[in-house]
């Protein structure tokens, strides 16, 4: 078995190589590739992974020529700099690390607060120029002062933490915030409208969205107090910059400090020059324990992906632990060909899948199965596919999926799963589980008993309950001089609808199709792949 190569293509430490390489994961390192489009296009087409920092851009174009990419790891929480679209189209699961350097950016927030309140940075400048202007830089305290986080998650949580720590009081608009969550931490949740109202010094934690592209707008830095101080370490567009710059020219706004900007290098900004405002250069994550963290972190999770299947902090995948990996393994599997079974019988436009989970798979990461049975029900639909992309394609396409999950298994048996596919025509469905051996099979179509293994060839056919089909069926395949593997045979009742399931060593012609279809007791048969 080939070791998994993993390439990384920014400035990572040490350390992080020696995890791929004691898991016993190739891995080439390039710290300066990722700043060449053209020749990381070119040498990415080896890799099973990438593992990156911010300098590279992994472009639509890039993933088109990533062949085996399976996986991008970002040592760090923003995925800007990678087209998530492209990639889950590819089927490449993109994973971050949003705790390794969660402290170290709250932590310069907070050090940033501070540099605002008390002129730090140009009382530093004045000083080592041989000046002595004691009088000049008269600051504010803190203590008091009404802060107001804007995006209550990860960091943002820490840095209300360390202001209820400075005797602040802390307000907090998060609409994910749950009153709990806020009781928990001290904070009073309040609507953006309030908090610009109120708050002494605003600091920005949340991502850069749609809902949160100027999200202080020149209309909501109007509504802030007068004197208001704005921090921002999150990202850069989440505030007007020419407003504020406009804000901070009327006094209106008494001061800004700013970690981030729209436009990354920073080299002109509408805030440099200003005497009230203090500028760093994307220094949130800059700390030596910080880089460390999240390049061990992103080595480790790649690490246990291309090794176990594992997938720990995706931005576009349910994750699965490493400890459920190999059980979800046979499910997943299950999950997909029980899918495609009902996806190659179905001709109609889909309208919705359900998955009913029964048993101990219902107590299971029933996410990942239900991308796997999407999956399989539209890929002969869609060649290109994956379980990335599938909820997402099903969702473009109006396909209703749902999920339903039952403790008692049907049937005596200990896990189950039921696929129905709701199309124009008519709804089907079959279910199936896993045996001891690791292996999936179906158990039921149409709601009829089989006991049918998967296999790459095999043909299904519905027939009336009568004598002499066995036979016609068999004389048929032998004068094909295709082999049987399997046969699995179901009926309703006697004499009644039933069903063959069988597996065949090779693939199976239309033309031995329509012959069996001429068979008398035969309603329909089809060649089924796996």
């Amino acid at each position: 078995m080939l070791k998994p190569r993993v390439l990384i293509s920014d400035a990572l430490s040490p350390a992080a190589v020696q995890i791929f390489k004691d898991r016993g994961i190739e891995v080439d390192f390039q710290p300066d590739l990722g700043k060449d489009k053209e020749k990381l296009a070119a040498a990415i087409g080896d890799y099973d992974g990438l593992a990156i920092r911010s300098a590279t851009k992994v472009t639509a174009k890039i993933l088109e020529k990533a062949t085996k990419l399976k996986v991008i790891g970002r040592a760090g929480i923003g995925v800007d700099n990678v087209e998530i679209p492209a990639a889950t189209a590819k089927g490449v699961i993109v994973m971050n690390t949003p705790f390794g350097n969660s402290i170290t950016t709250a932590e310069h927030a907070v050090a940033m607060m501070f540099a605002l309140a008390r002129q730090i940075p140009q009382a530093d400048a004045s000083t080592q120029a041989g000046k002595w202007e004691k009088n000049r830089f008269m600051g504010v305290e803190l203590t008091g002062k009404v802060l107001g986080v804007v995006g209550c998650g990860n960091i943002g949580s820490i840095v209300a933490e360390r202001g209820i720590g400075l005797r602040m009081k802390v307000i907090a608009y998060d609409p994910f915030l749950s009153p709990e969550r806020a009781i928990e931490l001290g904070v009073e949740k309040v609507e953006l409208d309030d908090l610009l109202r109120r708050a002494d010094i605003i600091t920005l934690h949340v991502p850069m969205t749609e809902k949160t592209k100027n999200i202080l707008s020149a209309e909501n830095i109007a509504k802030t107090k007068k004197g208001v101080r704005i921090i921002n370490c999150a990202r850069g567009g989440l505030v007007d910059e020419v407003a504020l710059r406009a804000a901070l020219d009327s006094g209106h706004v008494a001061g800004a400090a700013f970690d981030v900007f729209t436009e990354e290098p920073a080299t002109a900004n509408p805030l440099f020059g200003h005497p009230n405002v203090v500028c760093t250069p994307h220094l949130g994550a800059a700390t030596t324990e910080a880089q460390e963290n999240v390049a061990l972190q992103v080595a480790e999770q790649m690490s246990d992906y291309l090794l176990q299947g594992a997938i720990q902090n995706a931005v576009n995948f349910p994750s699965i632990s490493a400890e459920e990996a190999p059980r979800l393994k046979p499910f997943v599997a299950l999950a997909e060909k029980l899918g495609s079974f009902l996806g190659q019988l179905t001709e109609a436009p889909i309208k919705g899948i359900r998955i009913e989970y029964e048993g101990d798979v219902a107590e299971m990461n029933t996410r990942a199965l239900t991308s796997a049975a999407v999956t399989g029900v539209l890929r002969p639909f869609l060649q290109d596919i994956n379980m990335v992309s599938a909820p997402v394609i099903a969702r473009e396409r109006g396909i209703t999926v749902e999920e339903v999950k039952r403790e008692s298994a049907a049937r005596d048996y200990e896990s189950f799963v039921r696929i129905v596919v709701e199309a124009e025509d008519m709804a089907r469905h079959a279910s199936g589980t896993v045996f001891q051996d690791g292996k999936p099979r179906v158990t039921e179509i149409r709601d009829i008993m089989v006991d049918a293994e998967f296999a790459p060839n095999m043909i299904y056919v519905r027939n009336a309950d009568k004598p002499g089909f066995i036979g016609s069926f068999g004389t048929l395949l032998g004068e094909a001089g295709v082999n049987v593997a399997t046969f699995a045979l179901g009926r309703d009742r006697q004499g009644g609808d039933a069903i063959c399931f069988v597996s065949v060593d090779q693939p199976v012609t239309d033309e031995l199709l329509r012959k069996i279809e001429e068979i008398p007791q035969v309603k329909r048969a089809r060649s089924v792949r796996f």
